[in-house]
């Protein structure tokens, strides 16, 4: 049975929050507005996450505050603002953590953080082959609250690697209301 990797960055931050660091920025209103859309997008899409991992920066814990409350979230580190192979290496952790303790390894895992990573998992574990419209679409941009996922054709998440994959689903909050699309 293929793994499926669920791929959802931030919703839209608030860039005049003030905020001293770059870690500590919130969402802004638009922001809040696409986390709950998505939010209710993503339990909609019918997807039973089996675990879920997630940087710790508060655009990311905001966003799944506001869209997804009922979700148990393991937050790392390593996932802020992580290059693709970071995510990779630590969902391979985590699966491998979440087997340690249930017996057996997460069949669907939902990774919540930053681009260019996670753009970047799509365009590293997507193989030509399936270089799909919607593949596309989400290699040219991966906008805040933006949700994909990948299916990989892999038994164990060790195996997960260049070109094992294929792009199943892609949405961005636009998508379900045009008034979170670009402003001009």
């Amino acid at each position: 049975m293929p793994k499926l990797l669920g791929l959802y960055r931030h919703a839209k931050s608030d860039w005049g929050d003030g905020a001293a660091r770059d870690f500590d920025r919130g969402l802004n209103e638009r922001g809040v507005k696409g986390a709950e859309l998505m939010g209710d997008h993503l339990r909609a899409h019918g997807v039973e996450w089996d675990l879920s991992i997630a940087s710790p920066a508060v655009r990311v814990k905001d966003t799944l505050d506001k869209g997804l409350p009922e979700m148990s979230v393991k937050y790392d580190e390593r996932l802020y603002l992580a290059s693709a192979d970071t995510i990779i290496e630590t969902t391979q952790e985590h699966a491998a953590a979440y087997k340690d303790e249930q017996g057996e390894e997460p069949e669907a895992i939902l990774v919540s953080g930053h681009n260019p990573g996670l753009q970047e998992v799509i365009l590293e574990l997507v193989s030509p082959s399936h270089e799909t419209d919607l593949f596309r679409e989400a290699s040219v941009k991966f906008p805040t609250a933006s949700f994909a996922v990948i299916e990989c054709n892999v038994d164990s998440w060790d195996a997960v690697k260049k070109y094992v994959g294929k792009l199943t689903h892609f949405t961005r909050p636009r998508d379900l209301d045009p008034e979170l699309g670009p402003q001009h």
